[in-house]
């Protein structure tokens, strides 16, 4: 989208070029004028799709300017920057037909809805529209990792999906090591470091790439990196990703902090993992008493026992009591198959296709993208119907 931007302050210039050039199609900063009246005296010979005008230096007097530049422009979208409550200039930019009128500083998940609105009604698409999904530890030594690897593995090679995993442990976080021997070459404190160059391209590069259709966007080895990322930097990344990828996945592990905070925030759906046990579903009660508390919809919030025996003394149904939760799948404890993943380095459809733990992989692939049982069918019976002669 071609946009002109009307203000002096270059550190807005800087920072909208940032933010638009992050989104899929880009806003593309075609030209700036100092002022209003600087934008009507020179007009741009391509009409912009966007016009976005400062509006903190402007005088009350020139609030009917905002009118004469919605005619210059009668096709552009207008959108009003403002840092202080002008009734007069707010009249005026209704007039002018302005419907985004937007606080500064700046706050870019402003900044993007807005854009997403205008983007609609320009009719511009997005390439996708992927889904977000978290998976989360209820308690240390839950499985969620080994789940959400092989998962996005499972995603990528059963239902041809593009998907991203995101390793967003703070410490000590090896979800690549799960799936791959390559070493990461950036992680997501580096991607943090160089936000400004987010978009598919660079985000793929930094990618440790499993298969085609699978990357592994790794945390940093060092704890002290982790302090690159930032709230705002994680709304960025799942942006592009969303519009470049079918799924991304989010491993979050144990902690809830302004970073897990703000990309729970935008998942479509959050996998509790944990295991039958009281100290795990002691952990999974604060866990969902923490997510009512910041207003989180039960609905999208689905429970994942690992490691699930039937005849137990604790059964589904006494979980499902304790915590008033949706248990949505489970997986066996097929301890042999998953230790070997786990060693090796190596996701266990790829290790031992004929194994419990890959079959319930496939299922839960069937459950989360809904294909048509007999598509599904025929995507699982190729792939398991050969296990028995390799191995």
């Amino acid at each position: 989208m071609r946009a002109l931007l009307i203000s002096r302050d270059s550190h807005l210039y800087s920072e909208i070029a940032s933010q638009g050039a992050a989104r899929v199609p880009p806003l593309h900063l075609a030209a700036t004028r100092s002022s209003m009246r600087d934008a009507l005296d020179r007009p741009e010979t391509e009409i912009p799709q966007l016009v976005i005008v400062d509006a903190s230096d402007i005088e009350p007097s020139e609030a009917g300017l905002l009118e004469r530049l919605g005619r210059q422009y009668p096709s552009a979208h207008l959108m009003l920057l403002t840092d202080h409550h002008q009734p007069e200039l707010l009249i005026n930019a209704m007039r002018a037909g302005v419907r985004e009128v937007l606080q500064l500083p700046l706050v870019h998940r402003a900044f993007h809805e807005s854009m997403d609105r205008i983007s609609a009604a320009a009719g511009v698409s997005a390439m996708r529209d992927g889904k977000v999904l978290a998976f989360i530890a209820c308690k240390g030594g839950s499985g969620a990792t080994f789940i959400s690897t092989n998962f996005g593995y499972a995603l990528a090679t059963l239902a041809g999906k593009k998907v991203l995993l995101i390793d967003l442990h703070g410490q000590f976080g090896d979800a690549a090591l799960y799936v791959s021997d390559q070493k990461p070459g950036m992680t997501l404190s580096d991607v943090c470091a160089q936000i400004a160059r987010v978009d598919a391209p660079f985000l793929a590069s930094c990618l440790v790439h499993v298969t085609e259709g699978f990357g592994v966007l790794a945390a940093a080895d060092d704890p002290a990196q982790a302090k690159e990322a930032r709230p705002e930097h994680i709304d960025t990344i799942l942006r592009v990703a969303r519009q470049h990828y079918d799924y991304v996945l989010l491993d979050v592990g144990r902690q809830i902090d302004a970073v897990s905070l703000r990309a729970l925030d935008g998942t479509d759906t959050i996998y509790p993992v944990l295991q039958l046990a009281l100290p795990d579903i002691r952990d999974a009660r604060r866990l969902l008493d923490i997510f009512r508390s910041l207003g989180y919809v039960l609905d999208h919030i689905r429970l994942i026992v690992n490691r699930y025996e039937k005849g137990g003394k604790l059964r589904l149904q006494d979980l499902h009591a304790a915590l008033g939760c949706e248990v949505v799948h489970t997986f066996p404890n097929d301890y042999v198959a998953v230790t070997d993943s786990v060693n090796q380095g190596v996701p266990v459809l790829q290790l031992s296709r004929s194994s419990a733990a890959a079959r319930s992989l496939a299922e839960m692939v069937e459950l989360v993208t809904a294909l048509p049982v007999q598509e599904s069918r025929g995507l699982f019976e190729r792939l398991f119907g050969r296990a028995d002669t390799d191995y």
